[in-house]
């Protein structure tokens, strides 16, 4: 087993050290934020992500895992070390990676013996490149210091799950023993049979942001479709089921809805693109940004869609919204399609009530103007439209004719496919959803 840091205590660091801490190895994490730390090293963890608290108060009693914000520590106790800073999104659309440029300038004067320096975030490609110049000139062991990139292919809300028993480990290694120094990590992985793919660090640099843009691309273009069949009358769900019994396509993420949004997917979109430009081939990913668009244009149509569902106007109008998480299993509201199409009805005049299983306090941090319900029963009491924008189990089981009885109208808007239209419709409601005529 090694002595690993991670570098970085935000959603992936935390994760990211409490899994590796799971697998065996003695993890020191690593956070500038002292707050965050006292906070972490007393058991607390500063964002939802299912399974992760279990993780970290187990392995903090063990002593496998330590928050420091003591960048030297890291340096004295570990051989491999983990970068997992965010790299948000620059005003141009590319990624700001000043908190990476900021872990090697801390780290590299640190590391008097030979040691592996593990990227994880989501960077351009040609970033492990740069970043190994800079420790062979900064680090005194000089050559003795490698680096590696080791992209995450985590989905908030499952970030344990895909971590413990990923669909593949991407290695962009320079040698060997790199390489090998990477499998003994994960040793545990492989003996479970988890795939390793083995290639050079600017490839694996651009793994991730492909990844993401494919996705991006495939639930675009079923909402595209969507805004198609809503002009032809024609049913969106029906479309996707049959595509997605077609092999080479499938049904993940393939279920139309209100788009999008979160800190990865539309920022690492904006960024791969960004990058193409600045490699002079911006015109090979030019159709991602209609991809962007569209994702956008379908939260504009489910702000139409309530107003439709209100005739008289929805000025002075109750509207219950039911999420406010990007992602169900999430407390996560970066660019969250149920917050902008909340704002935009509150914009247009109505009263708008958010209640999130999880998101509550994030929620209202960013979106003060909003008001907040203790339960879905408190947010749809006296609401002439409700709106289901995160696709939480809890919305999925409401019982249609129970709360018919608080609303002022039975009016709902389903903007992640997740009711089921019959049930609504018998209970009395009119249902609408994107992409699917009044009718289905």
């Amino acid at each position: 087993m090694h002595a690993i840091s991670v570098l970085g205590c935000g959603y992936l660091g935390v994760t990211h050290a409490a899994c590796l801490a799971e697998l065996g190895h003695d993890v020191t994490a690593v956070d500038i934020d002292a707050r965050r730390v006292a906070a972490l090293a007393d058991g607390r963890v500063p964002f939802y992500e299912r399974g992760l608290q279990e993780l970290v108060t187990r392995h903090l009693a063990n002593g496998r895992l330590r928050f420091t914000t003591s960048y030297a520590r890291a340096a004295a106790e570990a051989d491999v070390h983990f970068i997992c800073v965010g790299t948000p999104q620059r005003g141009d659309g590319a990624a700001d990676l000043r908190s990476v440029d900021a872990v090697v300038e801390e780290l590299g004067p640190r590391l008097t013996t030979e040691s592996l320096v593990v990227g994880k975030s989501t960077v351009p490609v040609g970033t492990t490149a740069r970043i190994a110049e800079r420790l062979r000139r900064t680090a005194p062991a000089g050559a003795g210091v490698r680096t590696a990139w080791n992209p995450e292919f985590l989905r908030e809300g499952h970030a344990v799950a895909d971590t413990l028993r990923p669909d593949r480990i991407v290695l962009g290694v320079t040698s060997a023993s790199d390489e090998k120094v990477l499998r003994d990590v994960y040793a545990r992985l492989a003996d479970a049979g988890v795939p390793f793919v083995v290639t050079d660090p600017a490839t694996a640099e651009l793994a991730k942001s492909a990844a993401n843009a494919f996705l991006a691309t495939k639930i675009s273009f079923i909402n595209a479709l969507a805004e198609v069949c809503e002009a032809a009358g024609a049913d969106v769900g029906g479309l996707a089921d049959a595509l997605a019994h077609d092999p080479r396509i499938g049904a993940r993420s393939l279920r139309p809805g209100v788009g999008f949004g979160g800190g990865c997917l539309p920022k690492d979109l904006r960024a791969l693109q960004a990058r193409a430009r600045e490699l002079g081939v911006g015109h090979a990913l030019a159709f991602l940004a209609e991809v962007d668009a569209v994702n956008l244009r379908r939260r504009e149509r489910a702000v139409d869609l309530v107003r439709r569902q209100v005739p008289d106007g929805i000025a002075g109008r109750r509207v219950a919204v039911l999420g406010a998480a990007f992602k169900a299993e999430s407390d996560d509201v970066r660019d969250s399609p149920a917050l902008h199409v909340a704002d935009a009805l509150r914009r247009d005049g109505a009263e708008v009530a958010v209640y999130d299983p999880k998101a509550m306090a994030n929620a209202r941090r960013g979106h003060p103007d909003l008001h907040y319900a203790a339960d879905h029963r408190q947010a749809c009491a006296g609401a002439h439209a409700v709106a289901v924008l995160t696709d939480w189990p809890e919305f999925r089981d409401i019982d249609p004719r129970e709360l018919g009885g608080v609303v002022a109208r039975r009016s709902v808007v389903d903007g992640r496919g997740a009711l089921d239209p019959e049930e609504w419709r018998r209970a009395g409601w009119a249902y609408t959803a994107l992409g699917r005529p009044a009718a289905l």
